[in-house]
């Protein structure tokens, strides 16, 4: 019995992948908000009756998106941060990090990217959440540094919200060099460095 249960889990699992799979794909050419409930069950093969399985409304799958886009990278984000080294090593690291995830994941890069400011409500909130939970992430370590010795809660945060909106910015510049030549994409992460080491330098003299 257990063996069924599981192999039948595993086959609602495998569906409601496809169906993120083929609303990903969709979305290469068009907003979440125009994006239709038929055309996702054509391209999977499956009656829409079958979406309702797996899905309450084309918002809900937009939302499940958001978190397979954005929930596997905090892990990723709190070792970048958290990991031992100096300021510089941080921003050598965030880059690498920026840049090998947008080569691997261009579609869930482009879908956050168009999203973010998009049409769709419960979308543009599950963004803002995962957002927030980044800034959280990233202030609880910037606290721990000593150069944040006789900062309020606030200004870390400030902080912590300023490095992660340039980390956005970076993975859509990232984004549009991404087909393009090598050089392209050298550029971008140096300009990425910079301007992340510029809002370390304005936190080395925010106290001056």
């Amino acid at each position: 019995m257990s063996h069924t249960l599981g192999a039948r889990q595993a086959q609602k699992q495998k569906t409601r992948q496809a169906f993120l799979d083929a609303a990903l794909a969709l979305l290469e050419e068009q907003s979440l908000s125009s994006l239709g409930l038929r055309e996702v069950t054509r391209a999977v093969g499956l009656a829409p009756t079958a979406f309702y399985r797996h899905f309450r409304s084309i918002p809900d799958l937009g939302v499940a998106l958001v978190d397979e886009a954005l929930g596997s990278l905090h892990p990723m984000v709190r070792e970048t941060v958290s990991t031992t080294g100096d300021s510089e090593e941080r921003i050598t690291r965030a880059v690498e990090l920026i840049a090998h995830y947008v080569a691997a994941h261009p579609s869930h890069v482009r879908f956050i990217a168009r999203e973010r400011h998009g049409g769709v409500q419960p979308v543009r909130e599950a963004i803002g959440g995962q957002l927030a939970r980044f800034a959280e992430e990233v202030k609880a370590t910037l606290a721990q540094d000593p150069e944040a010795a006789g900062w309020s809660d606030d200004d870390v945060l400030m902080l912590a919200r300023l490095y992660v909106d340039q980390m956005l910015i970076s993975a859509s510049l990232f984004l549009e060099a991404l087909e393009g030549p090598a050089h392209e994409r050298d550029r971008v992460a140096r300009l990425a460095t910079r301007q992340l080491r510029l809002i370390t330098i304005g936190r080395d003299h925010w106290l001056d």
